[in-house]
């Protein structure tokens, strides 16, 4: 069949958009209707760079939509089902997913060269094979993608707003909630208010922290934050800081999370600074894989016994933590729908990244027309 798609063919240029060929599920696959995919600052890596990929890529990484038809072997789902696709797929047998750290999955390995197990790729077009980001390539208006991507979800749920579960929100909630660890009077800093650390700040809120400190450059972010459950925010670190000072009586922060557009040496410092003894640092923004963004004062580590820690997906277990924070949406305690901006159609994509980039958004949706 032939799905319409918003491809990256070279790192610093416009997404294209192109019509390619769709190849049948095959044994474990199952093919996807999208109806929604979120605008992610990750997408943004792949296109400039910052990721090295394998291209040409079908961008797209949170999804959701209906799933139209099984291969062989697939148990997880059936046509009809409502679903949000995770991120980082998770087989539930290697070394990782049993012992319950599911978001570093070793299916994950190849989810910046896009293809499915054994090297396929149900993607074809006039460079050949195309790649699906993270395997899912959710800005195409059908893909194939495993079974192990897939997280069924209640019919009655809104897919336009369930669709930040699939990478954003648990990356950022489970930041605060899982690798920081945060307790009830914790103090927590945020650096960084995008579409991941606005949920670090509503996980912190409802962990029980006592003070939540949100740094963003942007007034429009940091309203937001506040009105999500952040208690102070702050354009700078070093008026954070003094903030921190203030309301710890000198002892530092408990955590710090570091969700910035890109991670540079200089935000590492500054929440490095910000925690007190036995304070954790949590990394979960990104920068390329092979930039040296971590320069520390390491006998300062040891004497404070600072933790810095690494965060992808938020440490959560996706077939267990996406339903969970779903439940949490149902019940009142997250709020999605005040995360987006505003939604754009497939040929908008670009000005959807532009508005990205430019502060404007929370949150940026993808509606797929698919009639």
């Amino acid at each position: 069949m032939k799905t319409k798609a918003a491809v990256v063919y070279q790192p610093g240029k416009p997404i294209e958009i192109e019509e390619l060929e769709l190849d049948k599920p095959r044994e474990g696959e199952v093919l996807i209707r999208y109806l929604y995919g979120g605008l992610c600052h990750s997408d943004v890596h792949i296109a400039h760079g910052d990721l090295e990929a394998r291209l040409p890529m079908v961008l797209g990484h949170e999804g959701a939509g209906i799933i139209e038809e099984v291969g062989p072997g697939v148990t997880r789902v059936a046509p009809g089902d409502h679903v949000v696709c995770s991120f980082i797929p998770n087989c539930g047998t290697c070394r990782y997913c049993s012992n319950g750290q599911q978001s570093i999955c070793d299916m994950g390995a190849t989810i910046l060269e896009g293809y499915l197990p054994g090297g396929r790729f149900p993607l074809r077009g006039p460079a050949g094979e195309y790649g699906a980001m993270c395997m899912l390539g959710t800005f195409s208006q059908y893909g194939v993608i495993h079974q192990n991507s897939c997280v069924k979800v209640d019919d009655d749920l809104p897919l336009d707003k369930a669709v930040l579960v699939g990478c954003g929100v648990p990356s950022g909630w489970g930041s605060a909630v899982n690798t920081a660890e945060v307790k009830p009077g914790d103090v927590v800093v945020v650096f960084g208010i995008g579409g991941l650390g606005i949920n670090a700040v509503q996980g912190a809120r409802f962990a029980g922290a006592r003070y939540v400190v949100a740094v963003d450059p942007l007034h429009n972010k940091r309203e937001r934050a506040l009105e999500l459950g952040a208690t102070h925010t702050f354009a700078d670190a070093g008026d954070a800081l003094a903030t921190i000072n203030d309301l710890t009586r000198g002892q530092g922060a408990d955590a710090a999370i570091l969700i910035p557009d890109l991670m540079t040496a200089e935000i590492v410092r500054a929440g490095f600074d910000a925690v007190g003894k036995g304070g954790k640092v949590v990394l979960t923004g990104l920068n390329k894989l092979d930039e040296i963004n971590i320069q520390l004062p390491g006998s300062i580590m040891t004497l404070f016994r600072k933790e810095l820690r690494g965060s992808l997906f938020g440490d959560c277990n996706p077939t267990v933590d996406i339903p969970k924070i779903l439940g949490l949406y149902q019940s009142g305690d997250l709020k999605l729908d005040e995360l987006i901006t505003r939604t754009y159609t497939l040929d908008q994509v670009n000005q959807g990244y532009d508005d990205l980039l430019n502060g404007q958004n929370i949150r940026g949706v993808l509606v797929h027309d698919n009639s």
